[in-house]
């Protein structure tokens, strides 16, 4: 018996040496569980950049089966400062994120926000896209260097309307685009919509000469032949797109767009790291990666604290931009 009861204890030893325990105290995988009741906030109007990559997402987290039933909803107004107030009071909410991106650092200037988003916690960065210079398929505009000409004949007739407020890329790009032709930014007839869902229909409609917006707003409208694109800000030609680079038709300018996801500031650092983890997995799934190469979008993907330090050196960069410009 007392042989038996030696080998029963050894036995048990053996066991617990060997086999990996059933049940987990949650150290290891609490920052990969699924995060309950989990909202993402888009800061302008449905049909926007911000709302398509938020949605996106949501979309290839579902279909990758890392998160289910997120809510996406939608709080425009001052170029994304209303829903960056909104995100900064809710200090400690770990199941809220925003969808945002260089416009937002831009609209915190032009807009004098009394909050920033060196308030916000930082979470990832996801995608970088190009612009696109669009016009409607009845425009009489064919080429950039025809638009180009009559915009320096009369600039403040030429409208030119951008789905972000001034600071942000819609708006950066044209101003960019207006020096390097010998243009001051002043002169430039800049329109202003909330978002690229609200500029589309002012491009269809002739109310604008041209728009810049992302590829990703408008590729559908491109592939139907809707939208005619003149030129592309970004350093190469997108592909399936007939237009050069603004570069290659005589402007000196490259200039691209990023989106990424801030929370509340004060979370706890278990929320923290679960919302970092999630859009971690989030950018190793094919899932993820289809999406991004059906949107024309271009891999960035920075995380924590990386992306904190980028978003620092985006508010000086902008900050610089904006005074040059004489908009700041």
């Amino acid at each position: 018996m007392r042989l038996r009861s030696a080998l029963a204890v050894v036995a048990a030893v053996l066991l617990v040496l060997l086999v990996p325990p059933l049940i987990s105290t949650g150290s290891d995988t609490s920052a990969e569980a699924q995060i309950r009741g989990l909202r993402v906030l888009v800061p302008n109007s449905p049909g926007g950049g911000y709302d398509i990559t938020a949605r996106t997402a949501v979309k290839a987290m579902d279909d990758a089966g890392l998160q289910s039933n997120v809510e996406v909803f939608n709080l425009p107004g001052a170029g994304g400062t209303v829903g960056l107030g909104r995100v900064v009071n809710e200090r400690g909410n770990g199941k809220l994120a925003m969808s945002m991106g260089l416009g937002v650092v831009g609209s915190v200037y032009t807009n004098h926000s009394p909050v920033s988003l060196q308030d916000t916690t930082p979470i990832a960065k996801l995608v970088e896209e190009p612009n696109v210079v669009v016009v409607g398929k009845d425009s009489p505009y064919h080429d950039l260097g025809q638009l180009i000409a009559d915009w320096k004949a009369r600039p403040g007739e030429v409208p030119v309307g951008g789905g972000s407020s001034p600071g942000g890329p819609d708006h950066l790009a044209p101003m960019l685009m207006a020096k390097a032709i010998g243009l001051s930014p002043k002169q430039v007839n800049y329109v202003q919509y909330d978002g690229g869902g609200e500029l589309l229909a002012s491009v269809l409609g002739g109310q604008v000469a041209f728009g810049v917006s992302g590829i990703g707003e408008y590729r559908d409208q491109i592939q139907a032949g809707e939208l005619r694109v003149l030129a592309v800000t970004g350093p190469e030609r997108i592909p399936g797109v007939n237009a050069p680079t603004l570069t290659e038709a005589g402007v000196d300018v490259t200039f691209t767009n990023w989106r990424g996801v801030v929370a509340p500031p004060g979370l706890s650092d278990l929320d923290r790291q679960k919302l970092v983890t999630l859009f971690d997995r989030l950018h190793d799934t094919p899932e993820w990666q289809d999406a991004m190469r059906r949107n024309g979008w271009t891999g960035a993907h920075q995380s924590g604290e990386e992306f904190g330090a980028f978003l620092r050196q985006e508010n000086e960069r902008v900050a610089s931009v904006l005074k040059e410009l004489g908009l700041a």
